[in-house]
């Protein structure tokens, strides 16, 4: 079957996209960081910064974040994370966001992920 014309997909291995476009959402895969650092904040910084290009990319930016979920290898760095996080967000178009604990796949280098949903 040809590909929809109406779903732009960005950045496609062929396991998966990156970034899927669809009716005015913009839907990112779950973003880790490039440097498996063990410091939590220094993996969201770069995990936002990625989201942030990856948004550029798909023609929107964070002020239009609708929904972010956020998986954290260990609850203890809730508050880390966040410190990082409230210095990003902007506060004035805040997403839902949800944030939860769990084994994160990649060898156990990866303290965050997030995956975020958009308006273009």
């Amino acid at each position: 079957m040809p590909p929809d014309p109406s779903i732009q997909r960005l950045s496609s291995n062929g396991r998966l996209a990156r970034v899927v476009v669809h009716a005015g959402t913009v839907y990112l895969a779950g973003v880790v960081a490039r440097e498996k650092t063990p410091d939590v904040a220094a993996q969201t910084a770069d995990v936002l910064a990625q989201i942030d290009a990856l948004l550029t990319d798909a023609g929107t930016d964070k002020s239009r974040l609708l929904r972010v979920t956020i998986w954290l290898h260990d609850m203890a760095d809730f508050a880390a994370m966040n410190t990082v996080w409230d210095g990003w967000v902007d506060a004035a178009n805040a997403p839902a966001r949800a944030t939860v604990e769990s084994r994160l796949a990649g060898q156990g280098a990866n303290l965050v992920e997030m995956m975020a949903t958009a308006a273009l």
